[in-house]
């Protein structure tokens, strides 16, 4: 699909284009689709004593009004996988990822519940090969961060930001703060132990509130660098505070 297929059609995140512009829109995907990819957003659990790392796969956090334009007026979405921490779930509905390479990503998992801003969760690799150059941030931290088009069965949204690479980080309750002795905000580091591949993952940020479990968050390269799945032993570790003061 060219970029210049879709500039004849004006969108913005508010209006839902006609059918007849959302049925050209994806037909002109799927007649550029070679092989098409995973269903993703489900994360892949490895797990060492009390450590939980869970890698998660490129997704999507949708707002509810978004939801709407994407697949039609009422919906809401429809739990399919219900995620480690209580109340999230991977959601039945997918959409295409449109950048600006003549490229696409097919059936890109949106996850819930919704937010009150649409954001996309991507890898590296998966950035490189929709064409854009996306930033480290923290998860709700998109302003000034580059935009995607998304098509669904009902709707296509032109997003001018929100497509991130976010930044690894560790839910936990107050009470693990005080057992580990770190501060929320504060920054960790996870130990991997693997064959041949055994890695520190440093700048792993503590976001801490109550009813939360431990869980660490990684994306899909760096689980892939260290062969996490293989992980013989996962380790989180406070930092020194001299070594936080230098970084």
């Amino acid at each position: 699909m060219s970029v210049e297929m879709l500039q004849p059609v004006t969108m913005n995140s508010t209006t839902t284009p006609s059918r007849d512009v959302v049925e050209r829109i994806v037909r002109e995907i799927v007649s550029g689709m070679t092989v098409p990819g995973p269903a993703d957003g489900q994360a892949n659990e490895s797990r060492a004593g009390d450590v939980i790392v869970n890698v998660s796969a490129r997704h999507i956090h949708l707002s509810d009004k978004h939801v709407e334009i994407l697949f039609g007026a009422g919906h809401t979405l429809t739990p399919m996988k219900w995620l480690y921490q209580e109340g999230f779930f991977a959601a039945e509905e997918t959409l295409m990822v449109v950048g600006p390479r003549k490229r696409m990503l097919p059936n890109v998992r949106v996850l819930g519940p919704t937010r009150p801003d649409t954001q996309i969760e991507l890898a590296y690799t998966d950035a490189v090969q929709l064409g854009l150059d996306i930033p480290v941030r923290h998860s709700g931290d998109i302003a000034g961060t580059p935009g995607c088009v998304l098509v669904g069965p009902q709707g296509a949204v032109n997003l001018e930001e929100g497509v991130i690479r976010a930044a690894r980080h560790v839910h936990m309750s107050v009470s693990d703060l005080d057992r580990l002795d770190v501060a929320n905000g504060e920054m960790m580091e996870l130990r991997v132990t693997t064959d041949d591949c055994s890695m520190i993952f440093e700048d792993v940020k503590v976001r801490a509130s109550e009813g939360i479990k431990l869980e660490v968050h990684i994306d899909t390269d760096e689980a892939n660098a260290c062969n996490i799945s293989n992980a013989s032993k996962l380790e989180l570790l406070k930092v020194d505070k001299c070594k936080c003061e230098d970084h």
